[in-house]
């Protein structure tokens, strides 16, 4: 059973999936002021127990970086929602778990990379790509919840 948090970070990511594209497109970024991070304490080992959704997860995880790089890609000002709404899934997910962070990070990055490879500029095959993998992640986010939620 899926603790309730978990539930709603899924389920506000398949609505930030589904509704994203036309509201990031025309919002102008904010700064933010800078932060200073300091030095927390390293979580105690914890013994990682798989989740049955953890290949869902790391899937979802490659699909957020794809469209990260995709739509920063294709619009005129750079976003970092997708990569901010990754590191919270990962932190609030794998929170004392240090191998499930390091392969959803991992899975993240590959799709990033995946596609940096391949588009340089904004064309019609990236925007479809795109919006492909933006479904898809709402789809299986949605999927994750109805199946694995309470």
């Amino acid at each position: 059973m899926i603790p309730v948090p978990i539930l709603a970070r899924l389920t506000l990511a398949a609505i930030a999936l589904t509704v994203a594209t036309g509201a990031a497109a025309q919002k102008t970024p904010t700064k933010e002021p800078a932060k200073t991070e300091t030095a927390a304490p390293a979580p105690a080992a914890v013994e990682e127990k798989p989740t049955p959704y953890d290949q869902r997860l790391i899937r979802l995880s490659e699909i957020l970086g794809s469209v990260h790089y995709l739509r920063n890609l294709c619009v005129k000002e750079p976003e970092d929602v997708w990569r901010r709404s990754m590191q919270d899934l990962i932190d609030k997910e794998t929170a004392t778990e240090v191998k499930r962070r390091e392969r959803m990070t991992a899975a993240f990055n590959r799709g990033y990379r995946t596609f940096a490879s391949v588009y340089t500029s904004c064309t019609g095959p990236a925007i479809v790509a795109e919006q492909r993998y933006r479904a898809e992640g709402a789809t299986l986010a949605s999927e994750i919840v109805a199946r694995f939620g309470n």
